[in-house]
């Protein structure tokens, strides 16, 4: 994984843009790149609210299979998908319920934060380890900036976003990962 800076700095690059240009300031986002997400500290023990158009459960396999417009809300993040799939432990009476470990989502993810929007093709939500991957022609926005790649990894903890361009030809950025980033603007004398 290459060095990455914080995002919250790159947002800031844009006043250090105006004195080295918009182009040096763009390379340097590219080359340096990582986020502090607007989930930093998030509650992954609140409560996990999850409504689909059909559910599955496997109890013997210790897992919940949700179909068709999934929506999930956990404190302020929401996850919208085509499929989830709900790994769990604990089912019986005797433990205290069912404790969910991790979320796989597939089919397209868009994760949403009070700032933030992410979204890939495949999605992981550890809440074990308290992480956040998504996969595939990734994209995160926050206002009008943009960071395209492959691999998004939000710790929650640290709020430390780390976004991946993947091997070359993987995807549309070349194994690089891109950035649009918005400049103050000046009135021109």
């Amino acid at each position: 994984m290459k060095s990455m800076r914080q995002f919250g700095i790159i947002l800031a690059l844009p006043a250090l843009g105006a004195l080295l240009g918009t182009a040096a300031t763009v390379a340097l986002a590219q080359q340096k790149l990582a986020s502090v997400s607007a989930l930093k500290g998030h509650n992954s023990n609140a409560p996990v609210d999850v409504s689909a158009d059909r559910i599955e459960v496997q109890d013997s396999a210790d897992r919940a299979i949700f179909a068709g417009n999934v929506h999930v809300k956990q404190a302020e993040l929401t996850l919208d998908t085509a499929r989830l799939t709900v790994a769990y432990s604990g089912g019986s009476q005797a433990s205290g319920g069912v404790q969910i470990r991790r979320l796989d989502a597939a089919g397209g993810v868009t994760v949403h934060s009070p700032s933030e929007t992410a979204k890939g093709d495949f999605g992981i939500y550890d809440l074990d380890r308290k992480l956040i991957t998504l996969i595939g022609a990734v994209q995160l926005n926050r206002g009008d900036n943009q960071v395209n790649g492959s691999r998004l990894v939000i710790d929650l903890d640290s709020g430390r976003a780390v976004i991946d361009g993947g091997p070359p030809g993987v995807n549309q950025s070349g194994g690089r990962v891109s950035g649009h980033f918005t400049v103050p603007q000046r009135k021109q004398p």
